[in-house]
């Protein structure tokens, strides 16, 4: 669920990006903002497994991992087309 809701927060960006900047450079540009918000969201979510859950930094080091970077990694695609348009 985490990650569903990091590549609706990315669409979001993007739209606004597209909103801000009337082009795709614009949707580039929000996505790179994307990324920084989304590695702060991912260490909270991190941060509710270790105090919250109980989940030690080992065991939820793997999680923080694939929660961010699969968003991550799909706005960095995408910044990365939008430069070869």
């Amino acid at each position: 669920m985490v990650i569903c809701g990091g590549l609706m927060l990315a669409m979001i960006f993007g739209l606004f990006g597209r909103l801000w900047g009337h082009d795709l450079a614009g949707v580039a540009q929000g996505l790179r903002w994307f990324v920084p918000v989304w590695a702060a969201v991912a260490l909270v979510n991190m941060w509710v497994g270790v105090t919250r859950a109980g989940y030690s930094v080992a065991q939820e080091a793997p999680i923080l991992a694939v929660v961010f970077l699969v968003p991550a990694a799909l706005a960095a695609l995408v910044i990365w087309q939008l430069g070869k348009a």
